[in-house]
């Protein structure tokens, strides 16, 4: 199989979909890899790295996407890209299309097999290849969080761990997943105060037990949630429901009961976000102001820190690439039941129901979109 690499084109977007070593992995397994010019440069990989694990450099990202059977990314194509996708190949990248109907039509008529690493599970039902960039943008929700919250940033001028006679900020984290995890520990090691609020009652008595005296567990419900609204100096949005759309927990009524100054990072913004007044922004302008309150939605946080996230990422995917590459997308399914459920469109037909039913659009059960194609 010939598996194409091309460089990513999303604003302040500098991680890159393959490292070195996964290239060399590739080509020992027999296949080609090619390697658009420049690709892991944001990441600190250069063209001969990749020479020397035995990719090709090709020239121009058209090349690669033309003469690839399987393509591996880190972000879901974008308008520029949407031309250069073609029926029968495998695009393997984050997609998130559920907060992006265009995206989803585009993929739709291309033909293309989307195979979103959001969705890929493992045996215990979790997110292998979602995780890594999950503890990232948890990690970095605090740092950035912190920095906004400063009175030029157009925060209430808060120090998040205080000091000897002035009490920390208070960071309210809405969901304990792997970002609100992260997100919980980095704030708890600046010696904010930290409440972290979810709906699972055994996640939140794991986290009772193992997290620091100053991070409060709290069951989240409507009431509850505009309770610590109403105190928080930092939010984080730290929801996700695999494939769909972050439920709503913010609504813009309750922005006018917060402090003035207020921060929210909504973590979530690609797949919409939990906050209703989130919108993307970029690394370049990642910040703007609802009644008062800092939003920050930049839509890919880990590309900020592209060799750690491009590391990270590429510890997880690789394995997963290699028998793509292997196998085939339908083999490989057939043989993985997690890998399946990271197969979302296939052949112009929705394969996953949480994308399927964020638009209303008909879904197809993937054994029979296979067998179609």
């Amino acid at each position: 199989m010939v598996v194409g690499v091309p460089k990513e084109v999303k604003a302040d977007e500098y991680r890159v979909g393959m490292i070195p070593a996964g290239a060399e992995a590739l080509v020992k397994a027999g296949h080609a890899v090619l390697i658009e010019d420049g690709a892991g440069l944001g990441s600190g990989i250069t063209n001969e790295e990749y020479a020397k694990a035995g990719a090709q450099i090709v020239p121009r990202a058209d090349q690669v996407w033309a003469r690839a059977d399987m393509i591996v990314k880190v972000k879901e194509p974008t308008p520029r890209e949407w031309p250069y996708m073609r029926a029968g190949q495998t695009v393997f990248t984050y997609f998130h299309f559920a907060a992006d109907k265009a995206l989803t039509e585009a993929v739709l008529n291309s033909g293309i097999t989307a195979v979103a690493y959001e969705t890929v599970s493992d045996r215990s039902g979790r997110l292998p290849l979602l995780t890594p960039m999950s503890e990232v943008a948890g990690r970095m929700s605090i740092q950035e969080g912190a920095k906004y919250l400063e009175k030029p940033m157009l925060g209430r001028g808060i120090l998040l761990a205080g000091v000897p006679g002035v009490e920390p900020a208070t960071v309210l984290i809405l969901g304990a997943g792997v970002v609100g995890t992260n997100a919980a520990k980095i704030a708890a090691g600046l010696r904010a105060n930290v409440v972290i609020m979810d709906i699972n009652l055994d996640r939140l008595r794991y986290l009772d037990d193992v997290m620091p005296a100053n991070v409060t567990t709290i069951y989240s419900d409507a009431y509850t949630i505009r309770r610590y609204l109403a105190v928080a100096d930092l939010v984080i949005g730290a929801v996700l429901i695999p494939g769909a759309r972050c439920p709503i927990l913010v609504r813009r009524e309750h922005l006018k009961h917060m402090r003035p100054g207020a921060v929210i990072v909504d973590v979530g913004v690609d797949q919409g976000g939990c906050c209703e007044t989130t919108r993307p922004t970029t690394h370049a302008n990642p910040t703007y102001i609802v009644d008062d309150i800092v939003h920050y939605g930049v839509a890919n946080m880990p590309g900020a820190v592209g060799r750690t996230s491009t590391f990270a990422l590429t510890n997880a995917t690789l394995p997963y690439a290699m028998r793509l590459a292997n196998m085939g997308w339908a083999k490989a399914a057939a043989h993985d039941p997690g890998l399946a459920e990271g197969v979302n469109v296939v052949a112009g037909k929705i394969t996953n129901k949480a994308v399927a039913d964020s638009f209303g659009l008909p879904h197809c059960a993937l054994q029979d979109a296979a067998a179609r194609a």
